[in-house]
């Protein structure tokens, strides 16, 4: 069985090499360009294994996205890795909010199935 996975990322390059990578590891991956087409989907879908999203996205930030996830009886047991191409830390606030961090080599681990490899990640 296939892992399902949204990916929220507003760059347009990520997204094709993140869903590309994902997908040729096996991974069903749902792609969102913007914060309100990934609500809409984790909301309306709701069976996500993961969601990948991006801290900086225009209009609504990843942490406004994130607590809203969180906020959200369908959504909250869903686990979120956060993404972003900066080094700006966190608040101690939004890490509370986060029920997994987790690396992409995690994800990606070699030798074992997209459902295996998330296996280990509390919902």
């Amino acid at each position: 069985m296939q892992a399902k996975v949204l990916l929220i990322d507003d760059s347009r390059f990520l997204r094709a090499a993140l869903e590309k990578t994902l997908s040729g590891n096996g991974f069903e991956v749902r792609v969102a360009k913007d914060s309100a087409e990934g609500l809409r989907l984790a909301e309306q879908e709701g069976d996500f294994d993961i969601i990948l999203l991006d801290l900086f996205l225009p209009k609504t930030t990843g942490q406004e996205i994130l607590k809203r996830l969180k906020q959200n009886p369908a959504t909250a047991g869903i686990p979120v890795l956060v993404l972003s191409g900066t080094t700006y830390c966190l608040p101690k606030a939004t890490l509370d909010l986060m029920a997994v961090v987790a690396s992409m080599e995690e994800l990606l681990e070699t030798g074992a199935s997209p459902s295996a490899q998330l296996s280990h990640v509390e919902k």
